[in-house]
This record gives C-alpha cells, structure tokens and sequence, in this order.
C-alpha cells in the first residue's frame, strides 16, 4: 500500500472519532499506557491533569523493561482491551505500538483507536508523523525536546567548546536522529563531534558495561563538553557515565528533565510533569470533546527551563556566567533549589 493510499485510509478512520465522543463522555473511559522503563514523572503529569479535570478515565498499564521485544504481546493485549484511547512513551514504544504513517502494518500496529504519543524527541524524523502541523493520522502527541541550536548556544554561553563528546546507543532511533542533528550542528558551526556509541550484546541491546570508559575515552580525546541525548537506556546508566565524567573534569549537558535529575552540570529541558500535563490536554481534547487527532497539532511546551547544579559547577570548577544568573534555574544538590 502506497504512502498517499495510507494517509487517506488513516484521516479516513480519524474522522470517525468526533462521532464517538459523545458517547465515550457519558460512560467511564479507558486508556492504554504503554510505557518504557516504568512510570516516570510524565506519567504523574498525565494522571493529575486528567484527575484535576474530572475526565473518567482507567488507566491500564502496560511496560516493555527497555525491551522491544515484548511490544507485540501488549499490542495484543490492547487490542482485547479495547480503549478509548493508547498512550505511547517514547520513541521506541511509540513506533512499536503505532507504526510509521508511511510503514502502517494492521496486523503489527494499533489503528482502529485514537492515540497521543509522549517523550518523542523527533515525531518528523521517526515518521511517527508527516508533519508537527498536521498528524494526518489518528494520532498526535508533544515532544519534549528544545531545539537542538538553542541547546548549543546554551552550552557555547555557559563555556565556548571547539570538542563536543556525545555517549548513545545506537539501538534507539531517537538517539541516532539527535547524534545526525547535532552533527550538522558541528559541521555548520564548525566544532567537531566526538560520538561514542555503547556496544551492543548479542540480542541488539545496548551494554553499558563499559560506560565510564567511553567518557574517559572522550576526555582523552579533547572533549570539553559531554552532552546527553535523549537516550532511554543511557538515562537508566546516566549516575554512573556523571559521576564519571565529573571526576575527571568534563561538563555534562543534558537534553532532559531525567538527566539533570540525575546530576549532569546543566541543559535546556522541558519539566516531566509539565509535558505529561500537555499530553493529557491533548488526550481530553479527543475524549471529552471530540476532536479528532489528526487535527491536533504535535506540540512542545512554549517555555524550557536551564538548570545549573550549583554543586557540580564547584566539583569542576565552573560556575555560571554572571548573567546566566539572570535566567537560570540554580539548583543545589548540597542545598535546594535558588
């Protein structure tokens, strides 16, 4: 089936949601989660926003545990569930349950129930979606990522770089998109990217076995900054590569809420919560109002915040710049929040 053939097919089965709304608001609701490593703050985000709305809905949890191998027993599952509605979390989970709009396989993916996606560095890139602006498909969702040009000139501000070191795992599509974009960042800007993918095991999955000695590998090779992509399993391992890279020195950036949490230098990242909250607007919108995915529009949050954990800035000794001061969200691990 060709690409246009899947799209009408797709806006076709879209414009059947409005139709049921009224109905789904009458009765009690029902939505699918499928997530990646286990609930994250997102999750908490999304179950407050539908609890402070008063929208009737179950939630019935489903989790991969980092391995995408059980996707098609959950997609089995949901399909004898029968939601109203799916929540995806993540790039992997998201094209696993819902498919490529240009890849769309009935038998493997869920497309007879509205969708909204979450925590999807680049819905363009993984072709969960043609476009931000119109899903064309009976799906939408919020990235959470800030552009990656504003994310370098946050870290050119905090400390100029000629070296950028970047650790990802080559598994996650996700990752691979952001390692691309930040390449052609290097090559536009003219500042080399020093990649160290983790090793992958005999089953396709990433080993982090090895992790503190990619960072040292980056630093030995001229890394004046680490940055941290949107990686699931890095997230999960990121304690240890932090640790790491600030004991001998090296900054850390972080591109998410997760990674600042667990003790990078600083980032430009969307709040968990507040991403979860946006998502649940989304989710409302279809199951309460009746509006149809596909035309919702895949959003980010308008505002990002900068962290600076003050106390890794003194472990390296580097603090902000005195007018980073003015914007900064100034967090202290030895002493709260500024």
């Amino acid at each position: 089936m060709n690409t246009r053939r899947r799209l009408i097919l797709a806006a076709a089965a879209a414009a059947a949601w409005p139709a049921l709304a009224a109905a789904r608001a009458q009765r009690r609701l029902t939505i699918s989660a499928v997530t990646f490593r286990g609930r994250t703050r997102v999750e908490d985000g999304f179950e407050a926003y539908l609890a402070a709305r008063r929208v009737p809905a179950d939630i019935r949890w489903h989790d991969i545990a980092r391995d995408k191998a059980r996707l098609p027993a959950i997609v089995e599952a949901i399909r004898r569930e029968r939601p109203d509605l799916v929540y995806t979390w993540g790039t992997t989970v998201s094209l696993g349950v819902l498919g490529p709009y240009d890849g769309i396989d009935p038998a493997r993916h869920l497309t007879d129930v509205p969708a909204v996606f979450t925590l999807v560095a680049d819905p363009v890139g993984a072709r969960l979606v043609p476009s931000m602006a119109s899903p064309a498909r009976a799906l939408t969702g919020v990235t959470h990522m800030a552009p990656l040009d504003a994310q370098i000139r946050a870290m050119s501000s905090y400390r100029r770089f000629e070296r950028l070191g970047l650790i990802y795992s080559p598994s996650e599509q996700n990752s691979r998109l952001v390692v691309a974009g930040i390449e052609a960042l290097g090559r536009r800007n003219r500042f080399e990217v020093l990649t160290r993918p983790f090793p992958l095991d005999g089953d396709g999955r990433p080993d982090g076995a090895g992790a503190e000695q990619l960072v040292d590998a980056l630093r030995q090779d001229g890394a004046e900054w680490l940055y941290l992509p949107p990686d699931s399993f890095l997230t999960t391992i990121a304690p240890r590569i932090l640790a790491r890279a600030t004991e001998i020195g090296l900054p850390t950036f972080a591109s998410t809420e997760a990674l600042v949490r667990a003790g990078a230098l600083t980032g430009v990242v969307s709040g968990y919560e507040s991403v979860g909250q946006f998502t649940a607007f989304k989710a409302e919108q279809i199951l309460i109002h009746g509006r149809s995915p596909a035309s919702i529009p895949v959003e980010t949050l308008t505002r990002f915040s900068l962290p600076v954990n003050l106390a890794v800035a003194r472990r390296l000794g580097l603090p902000p710049p005195l007018a980073m001061f003015d914007y900064a969200e100034l967090i202290d691990t030895d002493g709260g929040t500024r």
